[in-house]
């Protein structure tokens, strides 16, 4: 799929739900395989202020696992951008590699906004516009069910 056929889904929660097992199954190796390379990053840069470990020759203890990890992370720093474009061809926007955060691009009020997911939730059952993030998310359903209690109606059940 090209990047402007991907710019053009738009998801409605029930399409966003049914695309969920799948993005849970790519979003999962994506937080797994980020984690591993973040650590593995702050692992280098320790062995990188030991002692004799700003030696590039091969004197130095520490060259040979120095360039094999940093060939290993080079290769899933590939990897994870693979899981990445998986992510785009289905039309899922990333926003938090760590936190396992994606957004489905969908309308609301005729207006572009994101339907907001991450990982370990069940359903696709919040959103945000498209200048705010995760942590302004909002309940899809929260103006009905604040009108609904309002006016003495029983909430449907999300």
């Amino acid at each position: 799929m090209n990047a402007e056929a991907q710019r053009k889904l738009i998801f409605t929660p029930e399409e966003a739900n049914l695309r969920l097992p799948l993005v849970q199954v790519i979003v999962r190796d994506i937080v797994e395989l980020y984690q591993n390379l973040h650590d593995r990053r702050e692992r280098i840069n320790e062995i990188k202020r030991l002692p004799g470990a700003s030696a590039r020759d091969e004197d130095s203890v520490y060259s040979e696992e120095l360039l094999q990890a940093e060939l290993d992370i080079e290769n899933d720093t590939e990897q994870l951008e693979t899981y990445i474009n998986e992510l785009r061809e289905l039309g899922v926007e990333l926003e938090d590699p760590a936190l396992g955060v994606v957004n489905f691009p969908a309308l609301r009020d005729g207006k572009e906004v994101y339907l907001c997911w991450k990982s370990g939730e069940d359903d696709v059952t919040y959103w945000h516009t498209l200048d705010e993030g995760f942590s302004e998310r909002q309940l899809l359903f929260e103006e009905s069910l604040n009108h609904e209690i309002e006016n003495g109606e029983e909430p449907p059940l999300i």
